[in-house]
């Protein structure tokens, strides 16, 4: 992910009111995260496990701290017990961004499943999802981060590899 994209997506979090960033370390977003960590207007917390950044960024929302978890795709769907259980039962919204990998193009065989059922649990639960594939595409990270908060549920945004990779 090149630096330009990592700031335009720092900049449309930081935008739509996130004061904190909860990610656990995953190849794919690397210089996402370390420019959210740079960045003033954004607390960055590193978690070891990706339901630790859903149960953070769920007990930020009660304190009134909008928040947002970063994770990559098969972090994601170790969350969905989590999510159901705290986000949905108390109706506390919860952006996050995740990668899409396995993916057509994706060419590392052990994320295939990922591609195969990261979608279809997305729909199994009723997420709200909004992909990423491209530079035009960015303004949409800041409207899933409102719709969030209007419909007090989670909301995913995919991040493709074809952004990632500065394939746009």
């Amino acid at each position: 992910m090149s630096a330009d994209l990592s700031a335009e997506i720092a900049e449309e979090v930081a935008r739509a009111g996130v004061r904190l960033v909860a990610s656990l370390p995953d190849g794919w977003i690397a210089g996402l995260i370390a420019r959210v960590a740079a960045d003033a207007r954004l607390r960055h917390v590193a978690v070891n496990r990706e339901e630790s950044a859903i149960g953070l960024c769920s007990g930020a929302y009660m304190s009134g701290t909008p928040a947002l978890a970063l994770m990559g795709a098969s972090g994601f769907l170790t969350c969905i017990y989590a999510i159901t259980k705290i986000n949905y039962t108390y109706q506390i919204p919860l952006p996050i961004i995740l990668t899409t990998r396995g993916e057509i193009g994706d060419k590392a065989k052990y994320h295939v499943s990922n591609g195969l059922y990261l979608r279809g649990v997305i729909e199994a639960v009723a997420m709200p999802f909004v992909e990423v594939r491209g530079r035009a595409d960015l303004p949409e990270i800041g409207r899933a981060i409102r719709h969030s908060r209007t419909v007090a549920r989670p909301v995913a945004i995919g991040l493709s590899r074809r952004v990632l990779k500065g394939a746009d």
